[in-house]
């Protein structure tokens, strides 16, 4: 026991001197550190401030470097300026120079032009007295004739204007409308307002009147036509303004004289017929009108607006006859054109489609017609032509303008309308009207049926250049005031007749 503590303690003695050896070899190792740290700072402290140093030489270098190139360029500009300054001295003396002798100049022009301006004065004095006349009356001499060199010269340029552009474009619309004319032309038959019933016999006109005429008042009740039974033989008269009326009335009158057996309850029956057969024919003269145009896509009610057309005359002229010609009339013009024929075709064939119900409904049938189209969506272009195909608003596109030809070419050829010889005089009379208004006008002439007017003038009163510009104006006043079918040729007539007598100097 007394080895082993003896041994601990020796050991324990031995390790602290071991421990106390490493103590003090590591703080001489540390302070070795700390002196070559030392050492080493001082060294990088060194170089470090040797670079700064050569840092802020070279950047003062370059400082001087850059101040003495500023320097040498305030130098040159200063130099610079300097120069300026005398050349703008130099300017200015010579512009001063320049000033005073303009100013003599000026000075110079002033004395003269009031020399002139005196010349002027004594040169007008003589020649108003060697003239005879004043100032004012010398310049309204020489406007006077300026006047007439400028009437006579516009006169000549609207003629040549007129000429050139009227050189090829009336030929080409001539050749145009005339091919359309010939392709489609069609023959139009004017409508009256009767329709005339065949009977077998005479004695069917006792049985259509009936029992104290209550048979025929049955059929005027029913259809609204009235009949006329008259001396005529065998053959009823049935009057009324209803296209459509008429032919319910013919034919319901003709089923009876078919069927024999005429009295109210019957008649009743053979309306109600006439009616549904009506009614089938208009709806098989719209199909035919559409195949027969070629147009198809349209609702059904406006097809059967379109047979409805067939009842309807205007001027005589029946409507459905004279849609489909200016479907087809509008088709080859737009062909020529190079424009949608389709749809020139079915803009044409709509036009007038207000009038099936105009009869019925309050209103134009313009906006009767585009409000229909609206309803049944019809293209913008269409409802545009049906709108301005009689000028109520501008057309907006091509073929509207080929609906407004077309229109007027089927309305205005020869037998397509009639009218009534009060409005055919009253038209006639109305275009003399408005030529005899014209200060200048002996007399005027409407011929060829209104279609052309010719007008006498005054030779002392008008020139010839002054013809030209008159019947510009007659034609405008025309467009302006009147309504009228196709053109109106204006041909003013200018003549100077003088007659002289040769008398014999031999006494009889």
């Amino acid at each position: 026991m007394i080895s082993l503590i003896v041994g601990i303690a020796i050991g324990k003695y031995i390790r602290k001197r071991f421990a106390e050896a490493e103590i003090g070899s590591a703080e001489r190792e540390a302070e070795n550190i700390k002196l070559e740290a030392r050492k080493a700072a001082e060294a990088t402290k060194k170089e470090v401030l040797l670079e700064a140093k050569e840092e802020a030489l070279k950047i003062k270098n370059e400082v001087d470097k850059d101040c003495k190139d500023r320097k040498n360029e305030i130098q040159r500009l200063e130099k610079r300026i300097t120069q300026k300054e005398d050349a703008v001295d130099k300017k200015t003396a010579l512009l001063e120079k320049k000033e005073e002798q303009i100013s003599q100049k000026l000075e110079f022009v002033e004395s003269e032009k009031k020399e002139v301006e005196e010349i002027k004065a004594k040169q007008l004095s003589e020649l108003e007295r060697i003239s005879g006349l004043t100032t004012d009356e010398a310049k309204d001499f020489i406007v006077e004739s300026v006047r007439g060199e400028v009437k006579h010269e516009v006169a000549v340029m609207i003629k040549e204007m007129e000429a050139e552009a009227k050189a090829e474009a009336d030929k080409k619309a001539r050749e145009i409308v005339a091919d359309a004319i010939q392709r489609c032309a069609a023959d139009h038959v004017a409508e009256t307002t009767v329709s005339v019933v065949n009977l077998p016999n005479d004695e069917m006109k006792g049985r259509i009147i009936g029992r104290e005429g209550r048979n025929i008042r049955t059929l005027e009740q029913l259809t609204g036509i009235n009949f006329i039974i008259d001396d005529t033989p065998e053959a009823v008269i049935l009057s009324g303004f209803g296209a459509m009326k008429r032919e319910v009335a013919r034919i319901a009158l003709e089923k009876l004289i078919v069927d024999g057996r005429v009295h109210p309850g019957r008649i009743e029956e053979m309306v109600e017929k006439a009616r549904y057969e009506v009614e089938m024919a208009i709806k098989e003269a719209g199909e035919n009108a559409t195949f027969e145009t070629g147009v198809h896509g349209i609702h059904p009610e406006i097809v059967r607006l379109l047979g409805k057309l067939k009842y309807r005359t205007s001027y005589g002229q029946n409507v459905l006859q004279h849609s489909i010609e200016v479907a087809h009339l509008c088709g080859v013009i737009a062909g020529e054109l190079g424009v949608d024929v389709n749809l020139a075709k079915r803009a044409g064939l709509l036009h007038d489609i207000g009038k099936a119900i105009d009869q019925d409904m309050e209103g134009t049938h313009i906006e009767l017609g585009a409000n229909v189209c609206r309803k049944y969506k019809e293209p913008s272009v269409v409802i545009n032509s049906v709108e301005s195909h009689h000028g109520d608003v501008e057309p907006q596109s091509v073929i509207a303008v080929i609906v407004q030809a077309a229109d007027a070419i089927s309305a205005a050829r020869p037998g397509a309308r009639s009218e009534t010889l009060e409005n055919y005089i009253k038209r006639l009379q109305a275009l003399e009207d408005i030529a005899d208004s014209f200060n200048g006008v002996e007399k005027s002439f409407a011929i060829q049926a209104g279609r052309e007017l010719r007008v006498m003038i005054l030779p002392e009163k008008i020139s010839d250049d002054d013809m030209v510009l008159m019947a510009r104006d007659i034609v405008k006043k025309i467009e302006n005031e009147l309504e009228y079918p196709g053109n109106i040729k204006v041909n003013l007539i200018r003549e100077t007749r003088v007659t002289e007598y040769a008398k014999s100097s031999k006494a009889n």
